[in-house]
């Protein structure tokens, strides 16, 4: 409990340190990422509980990372991070997850995630902010990948990439669990 409560201590501090930075108000900042004033207040008083939708659309609108969001100050020159000591930001009706492993840092951060999808089980993802492009390596079982409509078969020891300004979706097929690794290639902008 108490990783929780620090968890949403540093998101809190993080929301509003980049919304001061970007000069945005409460209202303004919740018109543009689509979330209402009120999320925002608790979210900046470490108060609720916010879902991976709502961190990855501040992300986008403040032009940062979402572990940009969520984490504390660097520790060093090399980190080392278990899945297992990584919450899940999202997760399945059928046991699906995903986990934000690490960001790197710079002025064109890139997101490492961990994704489980089981079978049928599926993801849909709002556009991201232009110049975002993504890739998924499937390590184990079956996807498909829906950008902007179409559909794209990826399977065990397959990569694909795609630019995220566009809706797209994560969706397990076959009959095993889909594992995969996601990057998500961020834009240069303010760290």
């Amino acid at each position: 409990m108490a990783e929780t409560e620090a968890a949403l201590r540093t998101l809190a501090h993080n929301v509003r340190a980049a919304r001061t930075r970007a000069g945005l108000s409460l209202d303004e900042l919740g018109r543009r990422a689509k979330v209402s004033k009120g999320a925002l207040v608790a979210l900046e008083r470490a108060q609720g509980n916010p879902n991976f939708a709502t961190l990855v659309r501040l992300a986008d609108t403040l032009g940062i990372s979402v572990s940009a969001l969520m984490e504390g100050p660097a520790e060093g020159r090399v980190r080392v991070v278990s899945a297992d000591a990584v919450m899940p930001l999202w997760a399945g009706e059928k046991g699906g997850e995903a986990r934000l492993m690490l960001t790197t840092s710079g002025p064109a951060p890139v997101e490492v995630w961990r994704w489980k999808l089981e079978p049928s089980e599926e993801y849909p993802s709002h556009p991201h902010q232009s110049g975002v492009v993504e890739t998924v390596s499937v390590t184990a079982g079956e996807m498909v990948l829906v950008v902007d409509g179409t559909e794209h078969p990826v399977e065990a020891g397959y990569t694909a990439t795609f630019d995220g300004d566009v809706p797209h979706t994560y969706r397990g097929s076959g009959t095993e669990t889909c594992h995969l690794i996601m990057t998500v290639h961020l834009p240069p902008g303010p760290a």
